[in-house]
């Protein structure tokens, strides 16, 4: 791939192009040498490689993946590169990210997820969690680069790959959170995007005592996220109207984020869904300092919406992981992303698409209201429309450079308008997002900074 460089979530590009066999090799390497090695414990996580260093004992890891075609190619690659430096790896096989982090805060172990979450299926990448299953900061990101620029020949005893069986200790975690309460009688669709939890997303439902129908679970290494999943949801609408469900779930190709839809069909984002829960938290008095975190990318709606409930909203950059930094950073419970990361501190450490959906259907189940209404009565969305650029090389600074056009657009906005110009973190994209109380409105200042970005660093400019 010409030096590793991390994304908003990991490393992505084209399998066996721009993410190759040999290159997932190094990668493993480096990250074993960065995140395993004697003195670096201090800067991502505590107790595994101070204790292994103690002891004598071997670092751990914890490897799972989703069901693109070339998964199993870079997971025997990457974890080759564990093992070679003497790193014991645990393979947990096709498991949602949220699995492995969660494996990964048990055994106070590195964890790695080989998928490309959302992207089509040609697409793959790898993300990293530091032991205890937290995501990487930028700092030891930056580490682990250099290092795959510059590995020495590998040396000392490889370590040998384990195979763990599935266990029902994730499923039994995510349980704990009903507190014995049951979704008897609640009818849901599972769109499991042909990915990592096919099998697991539609049988947990079903553990929890919901009558449950199953979409888009049936992975052949292609069609994961094809026309379905969280970023296609028609297929989910209409199986929810078709089946007369109460409530419909749409993961994404490795289960870390959802997508609802209600009854009536109608999408609810990511923000409805932590407007829905922040609230029900809050009520109960189980929103710790009455904040919710939310990134820069959440509708005005939501924080007009969070305002108007006396609930605080702390803003971060995109990204699940800054989420999490500001959750931690400020002791909080609940945080996420439009796009539907939502992460709820005190069960996990990343989002969880499986998660949010028992809480989101526990919230149905106990208020008694239909989704429909909750997510009426949670937040009003204003009109929200983006239009991504693509780009010939990526533009760091593009709001920068932008500043004049879009300040003069946002007097034009006024209070109820908003203006946000940013790069992609996994594509060479960048994103134009326009918020105003009317929709015409919205789209004609987007199409405008659209343009003019397209004009100065487009592709084809």
């Amino acid at each position: 791939m010409g030096g590793v460089k991390f994304g908003t979530d990991g490393v992505r590009g084209v399998a066996n192009s721009d993410l190759t066999a040999a290159f997932a090799l190094d990668l493993g390497r480096a990250a074993a040498r960065v995140l395993a090695r004697k003195g670096s414990a201090d800067a991502v996580a505590t107790g595994a490689r101070a204790e292994a260093v103690a002891t004598g004992a071997r670092a751990e890891a914890v490897v799972g993946g989703d069901t693109r075609l070339s998964t199993a190619m870079l997971e025997a690659a990457f974890v080759a590169g564990l093992a070679s430096e003497g790193v014991l790896v645990h393979r947990l096989g096709v498991v949602p990210t949220p699995v492995v982090a969660f494996e990964a805060a048990r055994r106070n172990a590195i964890g790695a997820v080989i998928s490309a979450s959302h992207n089509p299926y040609r697409d793959n990448g790898i993300k990293l969690f530091a032991p205890g299953g937290l995501k990487l900061p930028d700092e030891v990101e930056e580490r682990i680069e250099a290092d795959v620029v510059a590995l020495p020949p590998p040396t000392g005893e490889p370590a040998p790959l384990l195979d763990v069986e599935q266990s029902l200790d994730y499923v039994e975690h995510v349980l704990a959170e009903l507190q014995g309460r049951s979704l008897t009688g609640l009818k849901v669709v599972v769109d499991a995007a042909n990915g990592a939890a096919s099998a697991l997303g539609p049988a947990l439902f079903a553990a929890a005592g919901a009558d449950v129908v199953a979409i888009h679970d049936q992975p052949d290494g292609r069609n994961i996220n094809q026309h379905c999943g969280a970023t296609h949801t028609a297929s989910l609408a209409a199986a929810v109207l078709a089946n007369g469900a109460d409530i419909g779930l749409a993961l994404d190709g490795d289960a870390d984020r959802l997508m609802a839809v209600d009854h009536l069909g109608r999408v609810v984002d990511g923000d409805h869904v932590l407007a829905i829960c922040a609230t029900d938290l809050h009520r109960r008095g189980l929103l710790r300092d009455g904040t919710v975190v939310a990134t820069v990318m959440s509708n005005l709606g939501f924080r007009i919406a969070m305002e108007q409930a006396g609930i605080r909203v702390i803003e971060t950059a995109v990204g699940d992981r800054y989420v999490l930094e500001a959750l931690d950073a400020g002791g909080l419970s609940l945080g996420g992303e439009q796009s539907g990361h939502v992460i709820f501190r005190d069960r996990a450490t990343t989002g969880d698409g499986l998660l949010t959906g028992i809480v989101l259907a526990d919230v149905i189940q106990r208020s008694g209201r239909p989704l429909a209404r909750l997510a009426d009565e949670a937040m009003t969305r204003l009109p929200q429309v983006m239009v991504n650029v693509r780009v010939a090389v990526r533009v760091p600074d593009a709001a920068d450079q932008l500043a004049a056009e879009i300040a003069a657009v946002e007097r034009q906005l006024g209070a109820t308008g908003r203006v946000l110009v940013r790069p992609s973190g996994t594509e060479p994209l960048v994103r134009v997002m326009v918020e105003a109380a009317d929709d015409a409105v919205a789209h004609e200042a987007a199409s405008s900074l659209a343009a003019l970005a397209d004009a100065r660093w487009g592709a084809s400019a």
